[in-house]
C-alpha cells in the first residue's frame, strides 16, 4: 500500500530486507526510510522554505528553511501513521506484516500474503485514507485556534492540507492507489474473481495516472506561474509516471496470478521415457517419438532415477553423431533438489523452482525427501513449460 500519496502495493512473495535506513521497530514491525524520501526532504525544505518567506517575510532564511524541515518531519509522520494503519488492519486480520517502508511518493506496508476475503480486503485498504483524513481533520480544528501569520499556524495549514489531499487523493478508485484497492475488492465480492478486480483497477489507475498528469498541466496553465508552477507540474507528472507504472504491474499482476491458479506439478508434468544409462542418443529420441513421450529420465544399473535429458542439449547433437552419443551426456544429474512431489502447487510449485533454477525436475509421486524410484515417477516438468503457463506471450530467446 502506498501513501503520499500513500500509494498501494500488493504483498509481496519474497522478503528481502528493503533498501534505505531503518529508524526501528513500532509494534514490533521494522520501519525503513529510502535515500528517495531523503532526496524528497531535501527538495520539500528548499521549496517549503520560499513558501514560508513569502507568507512570513519577518522570517531570517534559516528559519524559513528550519519550518521547511519542520514540515518535513510533520509530513513523515502523516505518512507513517497512515501506513501504520494499514499495518495494525492488516495483523488483525492475520495477516502477517514484514515491513513498514516511507519513500519519494510515500510508503508501503510489506504484507506476507494477500488478504483472504474481500471484506478484508475492503478494510485493510481504506483504513490509511482514514488515518490521513483523521490527521487532517484534528490539524484543521488545530489551525482555527492559532493565530494567523505565525510559524505554528503556517505549520499546522500545511499539515492540514497534506493530509486532507492524500486522503482525498487515495481514494480515487485505481491502483495503485488505496482506493483501487477498494475497487478490487468490490469486484472480487460481485464477482468472485479477485483478479478480475485487479485487472480493472489496474486500467482505471491508469486513467487516474492520466488525469493526474493533465491536471497538473492544467493547474499551470490556469492558476500558477513561475517557479510554483514548474513545480506543480513536476510533481504531477512524477505522480502520474509512477501511477501509471504501477498500474501496468497491476494489470499484469492480475493477469499472471489468474494463471497462477493452474500451477500444478503433476498435471503440468510431461509423460517420461524411462531409459537405461549408455543407451545412444539417436535409440532414445526415436523411443520418445514412437511412444509419444515429452522426456526422458536416465535410470542406473538398480532401476533408479539418475539424470534427466535436457532437450536443448538433445536436439543440438547431430543427427549423424546422436547414433554414437551416449544419452548420459545430454542429461542432468538428479540431485534431491530437483525431485518434485506431484501434489505440488501454486506458490509451492515456484518457490521450489526459485530455490533451484534448472530446465527440468522430476515429478514423483511420494512425499518430499523420499528416495524417487521409477515406479514412483509420474513425469518431468520442464521449466519452460512452466513459464510458458505463466506468460504465454514471452519471447523465448
Amino acid at each position: 500500500m502506498r501513501s503520499m500519496v500513500a500509494m498501494d502495493d500488493t504483498s509481496r512473495p519474497s522478503a528481502p530486507a528493503p533498501p534505505g535506513v531503518r529508524l526501528g521497530r513500532v509494534l514490533g514491525i521494522p520501519v525503513h526510510v529510502s535515500m528517495s524520501w531523503l532526496i524528497l526532504a531535501v527538495l520539500i525544505t528548499l521549496f517549503y522554505s520560499r513558501v514560508v518567506q513569502s507568507n512570513l517575510p519577518g522570517l531570517s532564511t534559516l528559519g524559513a528553511y528550519a519550518v521547511g524541515f519542520g514540515f518535513v518531519v510533520c509530513l513523515m509522520i502523516s505518512v507513517f501513521l497512515h501506513e501504520l494503519g494499514h499495518a495494525v488492519v492488516s495483523r488483525r486480520s492475520g495477516i502477517g506484516v514484514r515491513a513498514i517502508s516511507l519513500e519519494m511518493l510515500g510508503g508501503f506496508t510489506e504484507m506476507e500474503r494477500e488478504s483472504p476475503t474481500p471484506r478484508i480486503e475492503l478494510a485493510v485498504s481504506l483504513i490509511g485514507p482514514a488515518v490521513s483524513a483523521v490527521l487532517g481533520l484534528l490539524s484543521w480544528a488545530l489551525l482555527l485556534v492559532l493565530p494567523a501569520g505565525t510559524v505554528a499556524h503556517e505549520l499546522v495549514f500545511q499539515l492540514t492540507a497534506s493530509n486532507l489531499i492524500v486522503a482525498v487523493f487515495n481514494v480515487l478508485p485505481g491502483l495503485p492507489l488505496d482506493g483501487g484497492r477498494a475497487l478490487r475488492a468490490v469486484i472480487w465480492a460481485a464477482s468472485s474473481d479477485r483478479y478480475l478486480g485487479t485487472r480493472v483497477a489496474g486500467y482505471v489507475g491508469r486513467g487516474v495516472a492520466v488525469a493526474t498528469i493533465l491536471g497538473s498541466v492544467y493547474s499551470y496553465a490556469h492558476w500558477y506561474v513561475g517557479f510554483t508552477g514548474f513545480y506543480i507540474v513536476a510533481v504531477g507528472a512524477m505522480i502520474g509516471m509512477f501511477l501509471w507504472f504501477g498500474a501496468g504491474q497491476a494489470i499484469r499482476g492480475g493477469r499472471l496470478a489468474a494463471r497462477f491458479e493452474l500451477v500444478h506439478a503433476g498435471r503440468l508434468a510431461r509423460p517420461a521415457l524411462q531409459v537405461p544409462a549408455g543407451m545412444p542418443l539417436a535409440e532414445v529420441t526415436r523411443r520418445v517419438v514412437e511412444t509419444g513421450a515429452g522426456a526422458a529420465v536416465v535410470l542406473d544399473g538398480g532401476g533408479n532415477p539418475v539424470g534427466l535429458v535436457n532437450e536443448h542439449a538433445a536436439a543440438a547433437v547431430p543427427a549423424e553423431r546422436a547414433p554414437w552419443v551416449a544419452v548420459d551426456t545430454v542429461a542432468a544429474t538428479l540431485r534431491p533438489e530437483l525431485v518434485l512431489p506431484a501434489d505440488l502447487a501454486r506458490e509451492d510449485v515456484i518457490r521450489a523452482v526459485q530455490a533451484t533454477p534448472a530446465s527440468e525436475y522430476l515429478v514423483v509421486d511420494g512425499p518430499p525427501g523420499q528416495q524417487p524410484a521409477a515406479a514412483h515417477i509420474v513425469g518431468v516438468l520442464t521449466a519452460d513449460d512452466l513459464a510458458n503457463l505463466l506468460d504465454p506471450k514471452r519471447t523465448i530467446r
